[in-house]
């Protein structure tokens, strides 16, 4: 009677008058059962990792809008509601922007390359270059101010309306 198990195995079979003997034979290898939980375990982790892979570029502008977007929600809220003159400046040549209040200041670089096209404020119109400085009164920003971020191919606008 043959019977397997993993590791080293005998056995004595008589096969057609003949003799046939494996001694010390050692099993090297995987089973089927072994290698399908193996290619499972490396497709599920392939697909959790390879969509943050996809479409970077767009991910990286898309989370630059939003961080200056909070900023200035921020910077409104706080000239709103302590009735006070807050400062956004945004740095055209180097890729920088930051805000300044009575209580904090604070300046951020832009992320790798992404950066800030132009400024579009109706009373100065359309900026690529230079620095803009948007004052936030009690009552909010004077003017509607429209950023455009790029990156690449890709745009994006945010848009401050007083």
């Amino acid at each position: 009677m043959l019977i397997f198990q993993t590791g080293i195995y005998r056995t004595n079979t008589k096969i057609a008058n003949r003799q046939l003997t494996i001694d010390n034979f050692t099993k090297k290898g995987f089973t089927l059962i072994e290698l399908i939980v193996v290619i499972f375990i490396i497709s599920l982790a392939i697909a959790l990792i390879m969509p943050s892979f996809w479409g970077t570029d767009k991910t990286a502008l898309k989370t630059e809008a939003r961080h200056i977007s909070s900023a200035l929600r921020y910077i409104y809220g706080e000239a709103v509601s302590k009735k006070q003159t807050c400062l956004f400046n945004i740095n055209l040549d180097n890729k920088s922007w930051g805000f300044k209040s009575e209580n904090e200041s604070r300046n951020f670089k832009m992320q790798g390359d992404i950066e800030i096209k132009d400024v579009v404020i109706p009373s100065r119109g359309e900026i690529s270059r230079g620095e803009v400085i948007i004052e936030f009164g009690p009552m909010g920003p004077d003017e509607p101010v429209t950023l455009h971020l790029k990156k690449a191919n890709q745009n994006i606008q945010l848009s401050l309306i007083s």
